[in-house]
């Protein structure tokens, strides 16, 4: 068993209607939940950064928030989840020196979550090629995590970043920087956490039994070869994020904090899909109460009485609940080896005193629980691992000196930039990705609000072939994790023999073909209408498989991955 450690996870949201001073409101009781959580005993909090999405996150800048935070607090960590990495959103030397001087005004309490984000609109917004992100990501933490400890940084020259040789100050009290985060969610991105050395920031809500199947194989791969750290450190930590609120009387807890709940996955869909989003006009908490049902956020089906908490139920549940129920949750995420649990309490309507209640009552009733033993557990993790950390730090390229009798000089340096921004052009890949997107959200419009006998009637086996020969097109072969095999499609219309679809998978591409497969490796069978649904982000997969309208077969594993795949969206 190793110790568990507990934080709060902040999005700012704000759902319409907005009334004068609402954000201001917002912030402030923010910091004062923060004050309560640094008194209780949490060990951290996490607060977000994102841009342009309305009523899902007002939080564009973490550094601000948590800088006050510090003032207002102790002990209590305070961590970025996530800077965004891509140069076009935060310049890396922006970034090294705001975390660093959050590192000084805390007195050494940051944590340095980071992503590349996957939403269109702040990916379109700051004009990041979706198909580069991934690769900004590791370019730039690696320049970053350079910036903190080379004096003078040695400069940098790559495809999306060119800087020249500057001292970088200040540098951060951690030494040699603070621990790195990467924001996850899916097996595969928690992979790549732990091939970079880093701790993995899981935002899945997934269950404490299938979270231990991450754990055993994040921590294999940090003890393996494969790790090569993307710092100069390595945090080897797996985190899972919950929505939460707590009550003695479980209906109560269920009544303040089951919508917030569902608003926080919903908004994140919402945002992270193909639903269309028209700026300053579109209200997703309306979208929310008129669709909820039929996304897969039914409050119908959250009931008390419950025994033990289930993060899924029918929709998702987490941790609402009482305390007994929350501690019986924690101890079996503690069993599955997760090390930290991230609770997600302002969100959606959640009121702001109810909040603060459910603070207060973790940290007596259910903090408790969890603090006997924990220094010297830590300690024999750390004892464990530290073979594996020094072979893994031993791998990583080690920090470099600048080069001899650099100076600055200023026309020199800008007419360098000036011919590296010209050299740059769009890239034809990411302008079909933009047209496949468009098409997505079209093909939404069409679907939404239709019965199925009309998205069947619109959408017959001619139409069918061009969906499963565009998916085929779309196929990515990086969110394939090495799969090659058959994915069969069995659609059964409301009138009419049911069709068949294949798509093969080999050798780094996929092919599309009318028929079934002798021996597919996973087999999807849902009713036409449900799954055209779905392909347009009109239907919530999870709610089809739970209501039997959906049927997998074979590899359970691999059938999540699908939409990504071909395509399709994945958050963060």
């Amino acid at each position: 068993m190793v110790e568990i450690r507990f934080s709060l996870f902040y999005e700012h949201q704000l759902p319409r209607p907005w009334e004068d001073g609402r954000e201001l409101r917002l912030y402030q009781d923010a910091l004062d939940q923060i004050e309560i959580a640094d008194r209780v005993g949490f060990d951290c909090v996490w607060e977000v950064e994102h841009h342009f999405l309305e009523e899902y996150s007002h939080s564009p800048a973490p550094e601000v928030f948590l800088a006050a935070a510090s003032q207002r607090t102790k002990r209590i960590r305070l961590g970025h989840g996530i800077v965004q990495l891509p140069p076009a959103v935060n310049h890396p030397a922006r970034i090294a020196e705001r975390i660093a001087a959050l590192d000084l005004v805390s007195n050494g309490r940051v944590d340095f979550g980071t992503g590349e984000s996957s939403s269109g609109a702040e990916l379109g917004g700051f004009g990041v090629r979706r198909t580069e992100k991934r690769a900004q990501w590791q370019d730039a933490i690696d320049a970053v995590t350079r910036m903190f400890v080379e004096e003078p940084f040695a400069g940098w020259r790559s495809p999306y970043l060119r800087m020249p040789p500057r001292n970088v100050i200040p540098k951060p009290v951690q030494k040699p920087h603070p621990p790195l985060w990467v924001a996850c969610s899916r097996r595969e991105t928690i992979q790549f956490a732990a091939r970079n050395g880093i701790g993995a920031l899981s935002f899945s809500f997934v269950e404490p039994e299938d979270a231990g199947k991450w754990v055993d194989e994040y921590y294999r791969i940090i003890e393996s070869e494969e790790c090569v750290p993307a710092g100069f450190a390595v945090n080897p930590n797996l985190a899972v994020v919950l929505p939460m609120m707590l009550h003695e009387d479980e209906a109560t807890a269920i009544d303040r904090g089951i919508d917030g709940a569902h608003f926080f996955a919903f908004a994140l869909a919402h945002y992270y899909g193909t639903t269309p989003h028209d700026p300053g006009r579109t209200s997703v908490w309306d979208e929310f109460q008129e669709r909820r049902a039929s996304k897969g956020f039914d409050r119908e089906q959250i009931i008390p009485n419950a025994g033990s908490l289930n993060v899924n139920v029918g929709s998702l549940r987490g941790a609402v609940g009482t305390p007994g129920q929350v501690v019986d949750l924690v101890r079996r995420y503690e069993s599955a080896g997760v090390d930290q649990v991230a609770f997600v309490l302002q969100a959606g309507p959640n009121r702001h005193e109810h909040i603060c209640e459910s603070l207060e009552l973790f940290g007596a009733e259910v903090l408790p629980h969890f603090l006997e033993g924990r220094e010297e557990r830590e300690a024999a993790k750390a004892e464990r691992l530290a073979p594996a950390i020094e072979a893994a730090l031993a791998r990583r390229e080690p920090a470099r000196t600048s080069p001899p009798g650099y100076r600055i000089d200023e026309d020199a340096e800008v007419a360098r930039a000036l011919r590296s921004s010209r050299s740059r052009r769009p890239l034809r890949r990411e302008i079909r990705a933009a047209a496949r997107r468009r098409a997505a959200q079209g093909f939404y419009k069409l679907v939404h609000g239709r019965t199925d006998e009309q998205v069947e009637r619109r959408f017959g086996p001619a139409a069918q072939r061009l969906f499963f020969t565009g998916m085929a097109r779309a196929y990515d072969p990086s969110a394939a994790a090495g799969f090659a095999g058959d994915i069969e499609f069995r659609l059964t219309p409301g009138h009419g023999p049911a069709t068949t679809w294949t798509i093969r998978i080999s050798g780094g591409r996929a092919r599309a073909r009318a028929g079934g497969s002798p021996e597919p490796d996973v087999a999807l069978a849902a009713r036409t209408a449900d799954f055209l649904r779905i392909l347009a982000g009109d239907a919530n997969p999870a709610t089809l498989l739970m209501d039997g309208r959906l049927v997998i077969r074979g590899n359970h594993e691999l059938a999540p991955k699908i939409s990504e795949m071909f395509g399709g969206p994945s958050p963060y």
